[in-house]
């Protein structure tokens, strides 16, 4: 079984900076009692009776995992580990952040060349303009020379891959190995349903589709846009790149 989705749950999100990675947390250490938990762990393919324990940890830093749960199976002396990123959707449609960084950033994590960083700054702002007059205006890709958009729809078509499983799976030792995602209802007050998939999954689904640009003269991956941040009040962090998807689509697939 590969999902379980459209789950009554029933649990109140609490105030005072209580997040739904601490209420996942919290129902994975209390699987024994907890519905849901014992659902995901059989998503991940557990069988409830072989579990002696589960201990869940949120888990700080920059990194593409929100929790780890740890799984001790009766008559096995090592401890199973699971990487999760987890996403709170607060409408029937509306877009997440996946990633955001500097240009340069970006840059040195996929070895752009000189020319494909400058367009990409171009892009967010962080190289002005010229063809406008406000300093702190940027360029659209629509309006960038063909030449320009080429170079940019080329790299990322030639590197989709590798892109997807950054921005989803990240690297190093907390990538991240299931994607759970946490619908709200209108009111914003209780948790509607929810689905559990495994990254790859998650990554071939959103990559599904072409490398383009939109009407907007932003870049689309497949079902991830990538764009401008933008916002902050004007502050130099505006000019960040950003990519960003719809983490409800999940419950359509």
């Amino acid at each position: 079984m590969s999902e379980i989705k459209n789950k009554k749950d029933g649990s109140v999100i609490a105030t005072g900076g209580f997040r739904v990675e601490d209420l996942v947390v919290n129902k994975f250490n209390d699987w024994k009692q907890d519905e849901d938990s014992q659902n995901w762990l059989v998503v991940m393919g557990y069988d409830l009776a072989k579990i002696e324990k589960v201990v869940a940890v949120k888990i700080t830093g920059s990194f593409k995992s929100d929790i780890q749960i740890q799984v001790s199976i009766f008559l096995k002396e090592l401890v199973e580990v699971q990487n999760i990123s987890v996403k709170l959707a607060s409408n029937e449609r509306g877009f997440n952040q996946l990633d955001k960084r500097w240009v340069d950033n970006y840059a040195k994590l996929w070895k752009w060349d000189n020319s494909l960083t400058e367009i990409i700054k171009k892009f967010t702002g962080e190289i002005p303009s010229i063809l406008r007059e406000k300093s702190q205006s940027r360029d659209y890709f629509s309006e960038m020379s063909e030449t320009e958009q080429k170079v940019v729809v080329d790299w990322f078509q030639k590197n989709k891959i590798l892109v997807l499983c950054d921005i989803f799976k990240g690297r190093g030792k907390y990538t991240a190995e299931w994607m759970l995602v946490y619908r709200k209802l209108s009111s914003g007050e209780i948790l509607d349903s929810w689905v559990l998939k495994t990254i790859n999954e998650v990554i071939n689904f959103y990559g599904q589709g072409e490398v383009l640009l939109t009407k907007k003269g932003n870049l689309k991956i497949g079902q991830v846009v990538i764009q401008r941040k933008g916002g902050d009040a004007g502050k130099d962090t505006a000019n960040m790149l950003q990519f960003k998807f719809d983490p409800c689509l999940l419950f359509e697939v």
